[in-house]
């Protein structure tokens, strides 16, 4: 696979991973979806990784699939690839560092990281209706339970762009920074995360997750049998770590 197009660098409990075709605004070809799920199994694998952070080079994050593999092949090139499914799998955090256009694919790919930051050139697009093509990585599910029904049709609808500011205040953003600060703030919340005890990340993460689509009640169940369940790993213990002895509280 040519490594080249995906860029991998791992830093101290983190990894960064940056789409690497910045002269086609990071748009995505078969092979650099393969690297990328590679990528993403090689740090799963890793227990000194707790959070990637998924970036961009260049000027834009990701301008989503590339138009000129798509007509010589078709979507049977890509058949088989899920990154969004690939991030949402992932055992850990991971934080999207969007700097400029997250464009359809690239915006799927977005709308499924645990964390968003935006930098001020952010901006988010989905054309799936305006080339007559449906959503298959996950936006239509997960971008209406992030910005509500009614905006979530108006940009899947009308493929207009979402500037940074506006993701902020909709609520699909969790902040906006300046472009040249967003790999630092972005590390840094890395290390924020993995600062605190060794493990915690992924269950925390598997956690939310596994309650963000029930109701209330099951939601409150789901925690309380989550806690159990960990409880009982850790020997009765109400704290939690990496290998299963007791430190961090857990319910």
């Amino acid at each position: 696979m040519p490594s080249d197009m995906l860029e991998v660098i791992r830093g101290e409990g983190f990894a960064t991973v940056a789409f690497n075709r910045p002269e086609r605004l990071n748009a995505l070809l078969p092979e650099m979806l393969a690297a990328f799920d590679e990528a993403m199994a090689d740090l799963d694998a890793d227990p000194s990784v707790e959070v990637v952070i998924l970036t961009g080079r260049g000027r834009a994050f990701c301008a989503g699939l590339d138009v000129d593999m798509l007509k010589a092949h078709g979507s049977i090139a890509i058949a088989g690839f899920n990154p969004a499914r690939t991030i949402s799998a992932w055992r850990g955090p991971v934080i999207a560092a969007i700097n400029g256009p997250a464009v359809t694919g690239g915006f799927e790919i977005t709308v499924a990281c645990d964390i968003i930051l935006a930098a001020e050139s952010a901006r988010f697009v989905d054309t799936h209706s305006r080339v007559g093509l449906f959503p298959g990585w996950g936006l239509s599910a997960r971008l209406q339970r992030a910005i509500g029904i009614y905006r979530a049709k108006e940009l899947e609808l009308t493929g207009r762009s979402l500037s940074a500011r506006e993701a902020a205040d909709w609520g699909l953003a969790n902040r906006v920074v300046p472009d040249a600060d967003l790999l630092d703030i972005a590390e840094a919340m890395a290390l924020s995360i993995v600062s605190g005890v060794k493990g915690i990340a992924a269950p925390t993460k598997e956690l939310i997750d596994g309650g963000s689509l029930l109701p209330l009640e099951g939601a409150l169940a789901y925690e309380r049998d989550f806690a159990k369940r960990n409880r009982e790993r850790a020997g009765g213990d109400l704290r939690f770590d990496h290998v299963g002895s007791s430190r961090a509280h857990a319910g």
